[in-house]
């Protein structure tokens, strides 16, 4: 009677300990949830801009978990912009997400080819095929800011007050036209004018923000470039720079793809 009870208490306890591992055990849906997302976002500018263009969408992730890197890109060539991004990307354990406004979605087509790069998020940005330039899309598609830009005697481009104010941010206050205006990186011809060789969109999951009151890259343009990329997208009543007219609904988006991208 000793040794039936013993086996039988042995029993239960093993069955115990059965359910228990069950109810712990990851189920395959959640091992599935577990293998998708990143937690690093590295982000990229645009010409006559820099990395406080992210200003406003900064915290905002941050205070959600995810740890960010705004590279500050020198605007001199195509080169030395997607070094500045690879260097970044270097810098980082993990796989990540990039994040581009305006010409640096050119920047992260090219940089993006990185195995660790998971995806890429383009806001109101240049997202080149394969022989494409920002330069070459620009001309194709002339928007209004062109009249607003001014060259100086090395090759570089600035905008002028008026296409701060009528063209890249009439949405914003006149406290933050006048920092942009100040603070933008003037941004070399070389750089906007390189082909991109090879796009990673065409191999990574995409995402797009289209800006519809956008005077610098056409919305008809990000459009085709989101149709084009089959990428999940928004459209927001926004000038060029939504990350700072709309932060809110930008970062939202941004968590959106790094918590849905494989």
């Amino acid at each position: 009677m000793t040794c039936w009870k013993t086996l039988r208490n042995l029993s239960t306890a093993v069955a115990a300990v059965a359910l228990l591992v069950a109810a712990t055990a990851p189920s395959a849906a959640q091992q599935q949830t577990h293998n998708r997302g990143v937690t690093n976002i590295v982000l990229v500018h645009g010409a006559w801009a820099d990395g406080s263009s992210w200003s406003k969408v900064i915290p905002l992730l941050e205070a959600r978990g995810l740890h960010v890197d705004a590279v500050q890109l020198p605007l001199t060539s195509q080169a030395d912009d997607v070094g500045a991004v690879q260097r970044a990307i270097a810098r980082i354990d993990g796989r990540l997400l990039l994040v581009a406004h305006s010409y640096g979605g050119a920047v992260i087509t090219q940089a993006g080819n990185d195995p660790k790069v998971a995806g890429l998020v383009y806001v109101a940005a240049f997202a080149p095929a394969e022989g494409e330039s920002p330069l070459d899309l620009t001309n194709a598609n002339p928007p209004p800011f062109l009249q607003h830009l001014e060259a100086d005697q090395f090759g570089f481009l600035k905008l002028t007050p008026a296409g701060i104010r009528e063209d890249f941010a009439p949405d914003l206050s006149d406290a933050e036209q006048t920092v942009l205006t100040a603070a933008q990186g003037p941004t070399s011809l070389v750089a906007l004018g390189a082909p991109i060789s090879t796009p990673a969109w065409r191999n990574k999951p995409s995402w797009f923000v289209i800006a519809t009151h956008d005077r610098v890259v056409l919305p008809t343009l990000q459009a085709m470039f989101a149709e084009r990329m089959n990428a999940t997208s928004i459209t927001l009543s926004s000038s060029h720079v939504a990350m700072l007219s709309q932060p809110y609904v930008v970062a939202s988006f941004i968590r959106r793809a790094a918590r849905d991208v494989q």
